[in-house]
């Protein structure tokens, strides 16, 4: 009989896959390199390759959400656990937005943050 596994398809929210219980292939020692070591970081990588996932795991790691990195890499690496102002923009919200409004549509994001 073949093992079931519980790979997180198609998802890209961090807190749901850890607090359901999917597979996770822990790269927060990176992350926490990346974090330490960079001012900026330009993420290009093809489609379905992570980032989405990378930008709402960093997202958690800034909001201070210790709990959810318990049995990571990052959790004993991290020592302070501080909490930041995240702000998020969803790009894809404006990828259908003409030219002209898109500058309006990332300031509607901001408000209704």
């Amino acid at each position: 009989m073949a093992t079931q596994h519980n790979y997180p398809t198609g998802r890209a929210d961090f807190e749901s896959i850890i607090t359901e219980g999917f597979l996770y292939v822990d790269k927060t020692e990176r992350m926490y390199q990346m974090i330490g070591k960079r001012k900026f970081v330009f993420l290009s990588r093809p489609r379905r390759f992570g980032k989405s996932l990378l930008v709402n795991t960093l997202h958690a790691y800034f909001e201070g959400k210790k709990e959810l990195f318990k049995g990571l890499k990052i959790y004993d690496l991290e020592k302070d656990w501080l909490q930041y102002p995240v702000i998020k923009l969803d790009m894809s919200a404006v990828k259908d937005v003409e030219i002209d409004k898109i500058s309006g549509a990332i300031a509607t994001q901001l408000i209704e943050y």
